[in-house]
This record gives structure tokens, C-alpha cells and sequence, in this order.
């Protein structure tokens, strides 16, 4: 049943119009009982919508896909991926929906989509819900990456459906409502091209690039074009994310965007100690995602994408590998400089400062964080008490102390900026044992350490009193067995 919410609320059909082939209609399973647990009011604004009325009983049907304005076409999405290196010809949206597209204020379309609405064609036998924990991650995660500035998908609201699910024991269910430049992803192409249909893997490539890529449109190859963008915006994101120590933990192909957002937040998490080979993940026994792999396993993902791409590069084969193989070539080099730039930043560096100096200045630093187990966060921000003349409080992280004075010694010889450090480094992430704490309390029906943890890292770089606690690393007992769950 459909029913006309205020005229304020349209929802356009561009990609099941544009990619039928790619769009399964379908809709969501019935919530029994709505009951709404958070809502992201200024989001909400940005996409039109009325934050009072998504609070009623109309809007709550609304996120949850219930009761849809009269036109919307819900969609399933098809795709395939490699999944920890393995191909899958046909994953796509198990239990999850694209509602359709709202009009946001920055004159770009976004995705309303939902995620736990129930089963689809695509469910591979799974019961394709959701439960609360699980959707409260992705919501505070999600709205902690965009405060510190990453390009992601946003959350717009976690409802309660009233409906027990059944993990490891029976869990309170819940849909997420999250908003996106679009849901495109390298596993996109991926099913495009499995299909041999060139004429469907041409469309999907001029969609995505007059979504995202507009500039590829003018250039003498646009395919190539477009290659060549996404590759800038994942080198640049995933520095990003590395400069921070988030850890996506399921970087599947599936899971990389075209639109360079970060999507998907299953087995995420912040690195608390400095260690490349941090894993969170309960499924990622081989440590492929591992915090220090990302880089790599971008790289990988994106030569899926080139090799999905080949038809359009060029008539000939072995001119369109060349070409996909020339510009995969240049993937480190961005990644690289994006992240040094960010470390020099973090550090306060001035711009006069040469990278002859820069580089070895970090790299014996991220030899000392790691030989002495220093909680990363912690460390940056600290860093600038240490710029105005106070090194004790970065410095008491340390055991080698002669290591760490050194150190100091030759970075304040440069003259770091501490307000720009202050900018750059924040003072709350959301802290693994914070985390955990708010989504159990949130999950037995208490919101109140929900709300606190989002007031902290939504504003990641202003320290506030009474925040002490989200600044401060976790308990020595909790890191050494941690483990993120997909929530699946």
C-alpha cells in the first residue's frame, strides 16, 4: 500500500530508469511496530525533508519503507564482487532497498536507502534484517567520518521495527535509513560486464559519470576518464582513513564506491594502539583488510574495476589493457602523496619544510608509535601541547623516552603549527569500548550513551569538559580480543 506524504517529499527513479537491467523492484518487509531511535534533523534538512513530520507516524513508515510516495519505485540494486578475493557473479542488495533519489540542497541527488528492510531476491538465504547494534554502529560511525571530514555515506535514521530477530539469540530488529551520492561500486561494473552486454556496461559507465564525474565527459576517452577519477577519489580516501586509523575491515569490491564515499560500515573500527597489522574483523582470519593493507587492497579492487572497464577503454584488447594498466600505475603515487601531505599536516610541518626531511621524520615516528604500542589518536592530539612547549603528555606514552625526546627534539627544531594540528588531529573518535557500551545500553532500551558518544565525535576537534572520557584510550584489557561482527 502507498499512500501521498507532504508534497515536500519526492522521490525520483533515475538509476531504475536509467539501469533496469540492474534494478529489481521490490518492497520492503512490513515493520510491526515502528519506534524511531535516532534521527539526523540537520540531514534531514539537506534532503528536504521535514524532521517533525519523519517523526510521526508517516514518516516512521517512511524509513522504514513501509508506506512509500505514490510514483517511488523501491529497488533492489545488483551487483557482484570479489569478497576477501573470491568472485561472486551475483551479490547485490540482500536486504536492502533503494527508495530513490531526494534533491539535496547542494543541487546533487542522493540516495535514500535503506538497510535490514528484509529479504529481496538477492537474500542468498539469509533472512535480510537487521538488527539494532549493528545499525547504531553505522550510524555513529558514518556520522563521525563525515564530522571529520571523509567523504561517506550518511545516516539519516535507525528505527526500531518491533520485530525480534533471531543472531546467536533473539535481537531487537531495526532498519537504517541512510543517504548517499549513490550506491554504485566497483561490483557494479563487475555484474555489468559478467553479463556481456556492452551496451549495459556503457550506460552504467555515462551514469556514473554524469553523477560523479562530469569532467570525464569532455575528455578524448571518457572510460579511461572515469577510470582515472575514481582512482584519484579512492587514493585520496583511503589516505584519509589511514591518516585517522579507521579500519574498514570489509573492503570487498562490492564495498568500493565510484563515488569515492566510504560505505558499508560492518567489522569497522578505530585503531587504538599503532600497529599496521591491526585486524578488528571476527571473519578476516588472514588479516587481509588489516589496517596497514588498505592501500594495497585498494589498489587491487581498482584493477577489478579496470578489467571491468576494458570493452569501453579501447576497440583492441591489448591497447585497452595497456592503457588500464598505465593509469593503475599511478595509484601509488597518489595514495602516497595525499597521505604524506596529511602527515605533514598532522604534524604541524611547515609548507618550507623539505620532503628530504619530512619523509624520515615520520617514518622513525611511526617506528616509535609501533615499538611502543602508543594509542594513535591519543598521540596526535597530544602532539600539540607538545608544539606550545608541553612534551609531557605526548611524551608519557612512551617507554623508550629517549626515543620519543629525540624525536621531539629534531620535529620542534622545525617549527610546527599547533593550531593547525589542533585542526587536523581530533580529540574524540568513536573509541571501541565507547562504542560497544552505547549499542548494548541502546539495544536493552537506553539511548542516553547513544546520545552522549554522538555529541562527542560529531564535533571531533573542539575539546568540551565533561568529554574526557571519549578522549581517552581503552582499558589495556579490552584492545587484545576485540572483535567486530558484519552484522549480517
Amino acid at each position: 500500500m502507498s499512500t501521498a506524504p507532504p508534497p515536500t517529499v519526492t522521490l525520483h527513479d533515475h538509476f531504475a530508469r536509467a539501469l533496469p537491467e540492474m534494478a529489481v523492484p521490490w518492497q520492503a518487509e512490513r515493520a510491526p511496530a515502528p519506534r524511531l531511535l535516532v534521527l539526523n534533523e540537520p540531514l534531514a534538512a539537506q534532503v528536504g525533508l521535514d524532521a517533525a513530520w519523519l517523526r510521526g507516524p508517516e514518516g516512521l513508515r517512511l524509513l522504514v519503507g513501509n508506506d512509500v510516495p505514490a510514483g517511488a519505485t523501491p529497488v533492489a540494486q545488483a551487483y557482484a564482487g570479489h569478497q576477501f578475493g573470491h568472485y561472486s557473479p551475483r551479490l547485490g542488495d540482500g536486504r536492502a532497498l533503494l527508495l530513490g533519489e531526494v534533491d539535496h540542497v547542494d543541487g546533487h541527488p542522493r540516495d535514500l536507502h535503506l538497510k535490514g528492510s528484509g529479504r529481496t531476491p538477492f537474500a542468498r538465504g539469509g533472512d535480510g534484517l537487521a538488527v539494532v547494534g549493528p545499525m547504531l554502529r553505522e550510524y555513529v560511525v558514518s556520522e563521525a567520518m563525515h564530522a571529520l571530514g571523509i567523504p561517506t555515506t550518511r545516516s539519516l535514521a535507525v528505527v526500531a521495527t518491533g520485530q525480534p530477530v533471531r543472531r546467536e539469540t533473539v535481537l531487537p530488529g531495526a532498519v537504517l535509513a541512510r543517504v548517499a551520492s549513490s550506491h554504485l561500486r566497483v561490483g557494479s561494473f563487475q555484474y555489468a560486464r559478467a553479463t556481456g552486454d556492452v551496451d549495459l556496461l556503457r550506460r552504467l559507465a555515462d551514469h556514473a559519470i554524469a553523477r560523479h564525474h562530469p569532467d570525464a565527459a569532455d575528455a578524448g576517452n571518457r572510460y579511461l576518464a572515469l577510470f582515472e577519477a575514481v582512482l584519484g577519489a579512492q587514493a585520496s580516501l583511503v589516505a584519509r582513513w589511514m591518516l585517522v586509523g579507521f579500519v574498514h575491515g570489509v573492503m570487498n569490491t562490492d564495498n568500493m564506491t565510484i563515488s569515492g564515499e566510504t560505505i558499508d560500515y560492518g567489522p569497522c573500527a578505530f585503531m587504538e594502539a599503532f600497529d599496521p597489522a591491526t585486524v578488528y574483523s571476527s571473519i578476516d582470519h588472514g588479516g587481509r583488510y588489516a589496517y596497514g593493507n588498505q592501500p594495497l587492497v585498494a589498489e587491487w579492487n581498482l584493477a577489478r574495476f579496470a578489467e571491468a572497464l576494458l570493452p569501453l577503454l579501447a576497440d583492441d584488447q591489448e591497447r585497452a589493457i595497456a592503457l588500464a594498466t598505465e593509469a593503475l600505475a599511478g595509484f601509488r603515487e597518489r595514495y602516497g602523496s595525499a597521505w604524506s601531505a596529511g602527515m605533514r599536516v598532522k604534524l604541524g610541518l611547515p609548507g618550507a619544510v623539505a620532503d628530504a626531511v619530512a619523509a624520515p621524520l615520520v617514518d622513525d615516528l611511526l617506528v616509535l608509535l609501533h615499538d611502543n604500542h602508543v594509542d594513535h589518536t591519543s598521540f596526535h592530539r597530544r602532539l600539540g601541547d607538545a608544539a606550545r612547549g608541553d612534551a609531557e603528555p605526548a611524551r608519557e606514552l612512551f617507554l623508550d623516552l629517549a626515543g620519543i625526546d629525540g624525536w621531539l627534539d629534531r620535529w620542534r627544531a622545525l617549527g610546527p603549527d599547533a593550531g593547525a594540528m589542533d585542526r587536523a588531529n581530533p580529540a574524540y573518535v568513536p573509541r571501541n569500548h565507547l562504542v560497544e557500551e552505547a549499542l548494548a545500553a541502546a539495544t536493552a532500551g537506553d539511548l542516553d550513551p547513544l546520545g552522549r558518544l554522538l555529541e562527542a565525535v560529531t564535533s571531533p576537534y573542539e575539546e568540551r569538559p565533561g568529554l574526557e572520557r571519549y578522549a581517552a584510550p581503552a582499558p589495556e584489557d579490552f584492545g587484545a580480543s576485540y572483535q567486530t561482527f558484519c552484522g549480517t
